[in-house]
């Protein structure tokens, strides 16, 4: 007598009784495990804490310059606050003497930033991109100024413009009594003087990031040029150089925002006397200075944020217009 016993489908076989081991273990295909309450905390903490900090010490403070722009106060107590309206911006446009040709000097800052260091660096990362030997000596050289904090180099260069012992004098044979060139003194050199000390540090940034966009240009653009017979000058001007677009942007917007918030090195050297008035030392001395005058330096604080976002604000907009179409 036989007994029919059911088959079980190789399916069913596979699929192990509810409440063993390996059926707790299975997750579902698709589901995503949970983060736990403590990754959740870690998370938080990683991502809230620095949040905070940014929205406290950036924003906040952003927005209570726009706010105290329109008032008066001394710094001393909160009661002391008075409501003057555009009075502050009156005062800066038409009763500054400073006001002007500080804009003046941010303008040349930005056109000496533009016109010297700018090309050196390119020309320094075009050489640097042939491989030569000693390359990665080179780029660490170029940018180890940009490494340096600017007060240092503020210091270094105080000792080369120094009247007495600098090295600038002394090659010149101007370092004896009555030959003196005072370079940070004189109010129709010294702002030239820090310019070159800015553009030292300048050009090895821009070298940097050049460097970069080279990297990123097609190799086979630089064999059909060689094949259809173009040299070194017209590869470069015809075929490199157009790929640079999306670089000299970034170039572009750099240096503005490096003209505009210029402040570390004219402060190390002459804490912005004559010759040398930037809009960020105006902002320094008005909120810092002798007579603080907070809802003053905060104006011209608001005119700096508003020719910066002018700049700004555009740039973001065609990047992000490139993004959508990609």
């Amino acid at each position: 007598m036989t007994t029919n016993t059911p088959t079980k489908s190789p399916e069913a076989a596979a699929v192990p009784p509810p409440g063993t081991a390996s059926d707790t273990k299975r997750v579902p295909q698709g589901h995503r495990r949970l983060l736990t309450r403590r990754d959740r905390l870690t998370l938080g903490l990683m991502a809230g804490l620095p949040t905070i900090l940014h929205v406290a010490l950036v924003w906040v403070t952003a927005l209570a310059s726009i706010a105290l722009a329109f008032t008066t106060w001394d710094g001393i107590g909160f009661d002391a606050i008075k409501w003057v309206g555009l009075d502050n911006f009156r005062e800066l446009f038409t009763n500054n003497p400073q006001f002007w040709p500080a804009v003046e000097h941010n303008v040349v800052w930005f056109v000496v930033l533009i016109l010297i260091p700018t090309p050196l660096g390119l020309f320094l990362a075009v050489q640097l991109d042939k491989k030569i030997r000693f390359s990665r000596v080179y780029q660490t050289a170029f940018f180890l100024p940009v490494v340096l904090s600017m007060a240092v180099i503020g210091f270094v260069w105080q000792l080369v413009y120094n009247p007495d012992t600098g090295l600038i004098n002394s090659l010149i044979g101007a370092n004896e009594p009555g030959k003196y060139i005072d370079w940070i003194g004189d109010p129709d050199l010294n702002l030239w003087a820090i310019l070159i000390a800015a553009s030292w540090r300048h050009t090895g940034y821009m070298m940097i990031l050049y460097l970069a966009g080279l990297k990123g240009v097609d190799p086979a653009l630089r064999e059909a040029s060689a094949l259809d017979g173009a040299g070194e000058w017209q590869t470069f001007k015809n075929v490199i150089f157009p790929t640079l677009r999306p670089t000299n942007t970034i170039v572009l917007v750099v240096t503005i925002i490096e003209a505009l918030r210029a402040f570390d090195l004219v402060f190390v050297f002459n804490k912005g006397a004559e010759g040398t008035e930037l809009l960020s030392i105006l902002v320094t001395n008005n909120i810092i200075g002798e007579s603080s005058r907070i809802g003053y330096g905060s104006a011209i604080a608001v005119v700096l944020l508003l020719i910066s976002l002018a700049v700004i604000i555009p740039y973001l907009v065609a990047t992000f217009r490139k993004e959508r179409r990609a």
